[in-house]
């Protein structure tokens, strides 16, 4: 360490600091590496490996990347798993005596990303604290970029579910944990398979000291009692433990962290994981983009903050129906007038991210033009608020209230800023004319350095009498004045000799040299004033924190309620009733979604499902004729009334549901070793674990993953389950092909049979779209197969088994070649016939099946039932 020079000294004392950190070393205009840092760095980013002299023998190796464009680079090293350290210049190195000094003002990690060019305008960053203690955990959420805090704590029947659904909920980039949460290794499995997060492990005592209740009580300048926090130990540990966290990372910029939210799980309709896929909330299914989700449908917000609560109002529907209701009279009143809307959402359009903004504030990052920008909206404000006022709602007017004009920010910021300012303050020109005196000055000197000699050389001639006197200047000697050896005896006593020529001398003046000082430092003067104003200017609009926070909310949710008229508006949905009579009545209910992407008009089906006649419906009908489309789309409009949006029904009554629960489509976890049937029964289990009676389940084709028998079995069991069940009783739409369920209407009161009406022409099938009352009379799955474009001799043979499976015929079926053997083998294999042989055992139990099998009686179905039975027999 001796032997290194002293930069690199003091590049090597900041590094023993952030051992775990890639180290970002600002000298001047680049951020450099060095060492190992430089080798990862050089071939993480593709850069340029170089070397410096540091005082060893061998060159250090180093890299570098230019301090405008870094964030790109930190942006790929976070994204690969990297942690980055930004070590700055804390003073101007032109003034700097010595080696300048340097200091660490943040580490970057996934979870504490703040700038904007490096996050999803439309979606949070949280990071993530979580405490597990036996069968409880609290948990806690922050994202640094917009200053929101959410803290929790739960009293778990089934850790995996609640923890996995509590992260899905928020989706952070970072999560910090303590070591029984290492224990839960299904989650673990879980994070690692389905989650694009990073992990640390925190000491156990960490969570538990006295220090982290500390850390809280200062961070939100209130005590656990005055936040709520007091009855909940684990939620306050984690949230202590996160704010440590930021505090060591974030230095200042945990600042920005006030908005403490407290919240329950019996705030928000539960929405597990399975539910937020099948229903492709914020994303599709088979691409994971947003257009084709809810959102992307719903979300016609302005600003970024919209867009980001947007996405919370899909996410977390309210189950308090005053809320829903005053969110409903908002949505109703702007949609109302058209025009006044229009304004409204044109004003919002000028208003920028003030959350992000703020960030930028606080940590001291934001540029000329950022800051300008928040300017700019706060010049609108008071335009949107004039609009606002002209609404009667409660909540419409309540956020009016909570908006304010920011006329300070902008009256400093526009006295202050120049109208059109540079990206970076690095050249100067930010700020305006007669903002400042002493600036003004510099560039009068700067700028008109020319006239102010010509004046003070005709000043100087006229006091001298020498009328050849010049002043001129040079690199070496500076300003100086010229006077010819012929008039050295008219020069004044206040000259000093500076040079001695052949044919003259040089003098200069104390006037001459102070204005020769002025002019050499102007330049660097003029950007140290620039920056101190810009700094005050910064700090200023830093104190208005809360008071910006509050205004950013509220500008968010107004957006919010105008992009949910607008989607009524254009899309013609209707306000639904919210009630609590257990009733979900809906009539011409369309799948929101569905509807806005097919070239034909939708076709439009009534719903009905409350808690004593009709509980449970079963839907039967082919595959592909709209089962699932119908029952997403009842949970839709659900979850859209609860959100306080408008539904698309002609009318709708709806009861607040607790939950939302899908079983829907067949996939595999192969990852965990599960088949398709285990996924699904996985699925099944919990929802009948966790339902109420409150809650509205999606279930479709339960048993299909399984033999005949078996699944039926499955099926109807859990049917009976449901409706029998102390603790459920719950809504439900369950879809089958199993006609046999249909038998149920009869038996258990409350479920009802409903089927997809199609219209048959010979062999083709027409779907009608239609949910019609009464179980469905045919599964036409070969029809469905041949719409599907199964080859047409494929389609032939399956409905000549068909024909034989009807009339009971097929065991004595043989095939008179070897070429249809090959061909037709294949088939009554998938069919789940045995393979095409002769066998003659007379004694065989199968055949004792086969004598009482009444081919008159058989349906399909039972011919296929029959028909797998006896497949066991042989296979025995």
């Amino acid at each position: 360490m001796d032997k290194l020079s002293p930069m690199m000294r003091q590049y090597q004392q900041i590094k023993q600091q952030h051992k775990d950190h890639l180290l970002f070393f600002r000298l001047g205009d680049f951020y450099e590496m060095f060492f190992e840092d430089a080798l990862i760095a050089s071939k993480e980013l593709e850069l340029t490996l170089t070397g410096r002299d540091c005082g060893l023998k061998e060159r250090a190796p180093m890299c570098g990347v230019p301090f405008h464009s870094v964030d790109t680079y930190i942006k790929r090293l976070v994204e690969k798993g990297y942690k980055v350290a930004i070590c700055e210049q804390m003073e101007n190195p032109a003034l700097a005596k010595g080696i300048v000094t340097r200091e660490v003002i943040r580490v970057i990690t996934p979870g504490t990303i703040s700038e904007s060019n490096m996050l999803e305008d439309g979606k949070n960053n949280y990071i993530c604290s979580i405490l597990v203690q036996g069968k409880n955990f609290g948990i806690s959420f922050a994202d640094v970029s917009t200053g929101t805090v959410f803290t929790s704590e739960f009293r778990s029947s089934n850790l995996m579910v609640d923890i996995v659904n509590e992260l899905q909920r928020f989706s952070p980039s970072e999560i910090l944990f303590n070591q029984e949460f290492v224990n839960l290794t299904d989650v673990a499995k879980y994070l690692k398979n389905h989650m694009k997060c990073t992990g640390e492990l925190m000491e156990d005592e960490k969570y538990q000291s006295a220090v982290v209740r500390q850390q809280v009580e200062e961070q939100f300048g209130k005590s656990l009692d005055d936040l709520g926090l007091s009855q909940f130990p684990l939620a306050t540990g984690c949230l202590g433990v996160l704010i440590g966290y930021l505090i060591e990372t974030q230095k200042d910029g945990v600042k920005r962290l006030i908005d403490l939210q407290l919240y329950s799980e019996h705030q928000y309709m539960g929405v597990d994981l399975a539910a937020r896929k099948n229903l492709e909330l914020t994303e599709t299914l088979r691409s994971g983009e947003k257009r084709g989700s809810l959102l992307w449908v719903l979300d016609h917000t302005k600003t970024s903050m919209g867009k980001r609560l947007m996405r919370k109002f899909v996410e977390q529907p309210l189950i308090n129906p005053v809320q829903i209701l005053k969110r409903q009279d908002a949505v109703e009143e702007l949609c109302k007038d058209l025009i006044k809307r229009d304004r409204l959402m044109e004003l919002l359009s000028n208003i920028y991210d003030l959350e992000r903004l703020m960030t930028k504030v606080i940590y001291g990052s934001v540029s000329p033009r950022e800051l300008k920008a928040l300017s700019f909206t706060a010049q609108s404000l008071p335009e949107v608020k004039q609009e606002l006022s002209t609404y009667q709602s409660s909540l419409l007017c309540d956020l009016n209230q909570r908006i304010s004009n920011m006329e300070e920010i902008h009256n400093l910021i526009e006295n202050a800023i120049i109208d059109e300012p540079p990206i970076t303050m690095k050249e100067g020109g930010v700020i305006k004319p007669g903002f400042h005196q002493e600036l003004d000055e510099l560039r009068e000197i700067r700028d008109n350095g020319k006239d102010y000699i010509l004046q003070m050389e005709e000043k100087e001639r006229e006091r001298t009498g020498i009328k050849k006197l010049k002043i001129n200047y040079n690199r070496v000697f500076g300003y100086y004045i010229e006077v010819t050896k012929s008039n050295l005896a008219d020069v004044p006593e206040d000259y000093i000799r500076k040079q001695t020529l052949a044919n003259c001398e040089r003098f200069i003046t104390q006037e001459l040299k102070e204005y020769e000082q002025k002019v050499l430092v102007a330049n660097e003067r003029i950007i140290v004033i620039e920056q101190e104003i810009f700094e005050e200017l910064r700090k200023f609009v830093a104190e208005q924190l809360v008071t910006v926070q509050q205004t950013a909310e509220a500008v968010a949710t107004v957006d919010v309620l105008c992009s949910l008229a607008e989607v009524a508006d254009q899309y013609h949905y209707t306000r639904p009733e919210i009630v609590t009579t257990g009733q979900i009545v809906i009539q011409d209910g369309r799948h929101p979604v569905v509807e806005t992407v097919l070239d034909v008009p939708f076709v439009p089906n009534d719903t009905l499902l409350d808690t004593s006649d009709n509980k449970l419906a079963v839907i039967t009908g082919p595959n592909m004729a709209g089962k699932s489309t119908y029952m997403r789309q009842v949970a839709l409009i659900v979850l859209m009334a609860q959100m306080g949006s408008f539904v698309p029904a002609s009318y709708a009554k709806i009861s607040i549901v607790d939950k939302i629960f899908t079983r829907v489509g067949a996939s595999d976890d192969l990852s965990a070793g599960q088949s398709t049937f285990m996924v699904e029964m996985s699925e099944v289990a919990h929802i009948l674990k966790h339902a109420t009676k409150n809650s509205l389940v999606i279930l479709d084709e339960i048993g299909r993953g399984t033999s005949t028998f078996d699944g039926m079995s499955i099926a109807k069991s859990v049917v009976e389950y449901i409706m029998k069940s102390k603790q459920l009783g719950c809504k439900t739409l369950f879809a089958t092909h199993y006609h046999e369920l249909t038998s149920m209407e009869h038996e258990i009161h409350g479920i009802v049979n409903y089927n997809i009406a199609v219209k048959k022409h010979g062999d083709d099938i027409t779907f009608l779209r239609k949910i019609v009352r009464g179980g469905a009379d045919d599964s036409y799955g070969i029809a469905v197969a041949k719409l599907a474009g199964i080859p047409a001799p494929v389609v032939k043979r399956a409905n000549e088994i068909l024909k034989e499976l009807e009339s009971g015929s097929l065991a004595t079926v043989q095939t008179n070649s070897l070429a249809d053997q090959i061909e037709q083998a294949p088939l009554q294999i998938a069919l789940g016939a045995p393979p095409v042989e002769t066998v003659e055992q007379p004694e065989h139990p199968a055949l004792e099946l086969l004598r009482q099998i009444d081919p008159d009686e058989l349906t399909p179905k039972k011919a296929m039932d029959y028909l797998y039975e006896l497949k066991q027999l042989l296979k025995s």
